[in-house]
Order: structure tokens, then C-alpha cells, then sequence
């Protein structure tokens, strides 16, 4: 047909700035992952939203991610977008939004993202599906991490799914039974559900969730089950990025052990470190922190997730 694959494309038009990195960025992570590396990716901003589990659910299936750190949203946007994809609206001219119009998607009950708005009906529905895992729990005295929860709902919910469950990065997690890590998750629509359910009483109290704290031992036993070098690919920043990193100076400084440090660094972010947040900081800022060596892989892509993450999964095949 004459169509260039993927790779051929990037190798023919991507030699410069940010699609230099990129290349250069695909290039050794596959061959970091080749050689038998781990990588843990860590998702922040919209990207369940902007429908990431098109590339990032077949990266999982194929056993090229190991692991997921991410923030509450991306966590149950990836659930409400498996659920309900075919009720969200777009919203083709979202820079001309005015209050009012923002207002009137409010009056509908759809709460915008950017260029799409999600039916507040999906959230109910969940939780739904959610309350009688919750309630169990709180009877018998069990606690799971959130995405433990999702999990099951996933699989022996009985649910609809509106897409094909390959292109949900969390069905596919689900399939294969991922460590998934959510630090924050009280930053979610459905963790503030789950306080509301506490304060009404229909829950008897919010102990049924994990802490974060347990998530950063999780982590922690994570990393150590496997003598495979380790990478981390950080997508965006924030939490999930800042906390996945930080469990090697944890290790090594806190704890004491000679573990390793990250084998692999890559980061798509457009924040900028002259604000002063973490989220921007270049790589060489975290080799003072302990989290990375001087001979460590290092890549920093500034540019549009949305775009770069597909394109650098796709590398990977």
C-alpha cells in the first residue's frame, strides 16, 4: 500500500526539538524494555479522558507497562469512559465558552473537560456498582485500594461496557492483574462520594480505602520483588509522578537499603521549573534527590501528552 508504519514515520520526520527527543526517547526505552527493564508509567492530567486506553490498554495486554501510578481522575475517568463513552457530549469551541455557557452545561448535569463534557448520571451509576462492594466491605471489616474495587466492579460487576474493553487501560490492568498505585485518591469524584457516603452514614466509616502511605509500601515491595532494572515514564506531573519516584530515596535514604536507582527516566510534561513546581523540574534536579544516577537514561519531551504518548507507545511494538 505504500502506508508507513508508525516507526517509519517518526524515523523519517522526527529528528529535531521535541520530535528528536521523542525518537530518541522510543528508541531507548524500547531497547531498555528489550533487555528486560520494567517500566512503571504515571499518568496525571485528563488522559483517561483524551481516551489513552486506545494505546496505552495494548501496551499493557502486550507486557510492555508493569505498573501504574496515577491520580484519582485518571483512575475512574478510564471506568466512566469504558462505561458511558457514546452519552459524553464534545465541545468543539470550548475556548469560546462563556460563564453562562459553562453554567448551562452545569444545569444539564454534564461536567466538562476540556473538549468533552461527562453526564453527571455516569457518576451515579458507579457508584452504585461501587456502594454494595463498599458496604460489603465495611461489614466484614475489609480494606482494598481503590483500584482493587474497580477491579472487581470490572470484572464481576455484570456491567455494559459502551467500548471495546482492549482500548481501557484499566480493563486491560484488571485482565492482568497490575499493580496499579493512587495516591491522593480523595482527589476524585469518586472519593468525594465515598466521604459523603461516610458523612450520611450509609458507610460507617472511610477505613475500607487503603492510605497512601500503604500505597507507598506497596510501592515499595514493588519495586523490590524483581531484580529487573526499573524505569519510570512520567507523564504530565503532580502527584502520581512525584510519588511513584520519590519510594528509591525512601529506600535508600529512610529506609537504608542499597537498592538501585531508577534505571530509566523519561517525562512528557509542558511544565515549566522557572515557576518553581515540581512538576518541571529536569531530570539532573533528581539526581540530588537521589532518585536518579549520573549514567541514567534521561528524557524530557515538552510538549502535548495527548499527542507524544500515543506515538511514543506505538515505538514500543
Amino acid at each position: 500500500s505504500g502506508r508507513m508504519s508508525v516507526r517509519d514515520f517518526v524515523s523519517e520526520h522526527f529528528h529535531h526539538f521535541n520530535a528528536g527527543e521523542l525518537t530518541r526517547c522510543g528508541n531507548s526505552l524500547k531497547e531498555f524494555l528489550d533487555g528486560g527493564g520494567r517500566l512503571i508509567v504515571t499518568l496525571a492530567g485528563a488522559m483517561s479522558t483524551a481516551q489513552i486506553g486506545r494505546s496505552l490498554g495494548p501496551a499493557i495486554k502486550s507486557q510492555k507497562i508493569h505498573a501504574i501510578c496515577c491520580t484519582g481522575a485518571n483512575l475512574e475517568e478510564d471506568v466512566f469512559n469504558l462505561l458511558a463513552r457514546s452519552r459524553y457530549e464534545d465541545v468543539k469551541h470550548w475556548r469560546d465558552l462563556s460563564a453562562a455557557d459553562e453554567k448551562e452545561l452545569r444545569d444539564r448535569g454534564m461536567n466538562r473537560v476540556t473538549d468533552v463534557a461527562i453526564p453527571e448520571d455516569v457518576f451515579r451509576e458507579i457508584e452504585e456498582g461501587l456502594m454494595s462492594l463498599w458496604q460489603d466491605a465495611s461489614e466484614v471489616g475489609d480494606r482494598r485500594f481503590p483500584h482493587e474495587y474497580l477491579y472487581d466492579l470490572i470484572i464481576h460487576g455484570d456491567l455494559e461496557f459502551d467500548i471495546d474493553s482492549g482500548k481501557s487501560w484499566l480493563a486491560c490492568a484488571a485482565d492482568a492483574n497490575l499493580p496499579v498505585f493512587t495516591p491522593g485518591w480523595e482527589d476524585s469524584t469518586l472519593g468525594n462520594i465515598l466521604a459523603a457516603r461516610v458523612l450520611d452514614r450509609t458507610i460507617k466509616d472511610s477505613s475500607i480505602i487503603k492510605s497512601g502511605l500503604e500505597g507507598m509500601q506497596a510501592l515499595a515491595d514493588w519495586y523490590r520483588e524483581d531484580d529487573s532494572p526499573t524505569g519510570i515514564l512520567q507523564i504530565g506531573g503532580g502527584i502520581a509522578g512525584d510519588f511513584a519516584i520519590s519510594v528509591v530515596p525512601m529506600l535508600r535514604q529512610d529506609v537504608g537499603l542499597d537498592v538501585p536507582r531508577w534505571a530509566w527516566f523519561g517525562q512528557i510534561s509542558e511544565s515549566r521549573p522557572s515557576y518553581g513546581g515540581y512538576s518541571g523540574a529536569p531530570p539532573n534536579e533528581k539526581i540530588s534527590w537521589d532518585k536518579l544516577d549520573v549514567s541514567t537514561p534521561k528524557f524530557v519531551i515538552e510538549s502535548d501528552a495527548t499527542i507524544v504518548l500515543p506515538l511514543l507507545l506505538s515505538l514500543l511494538e
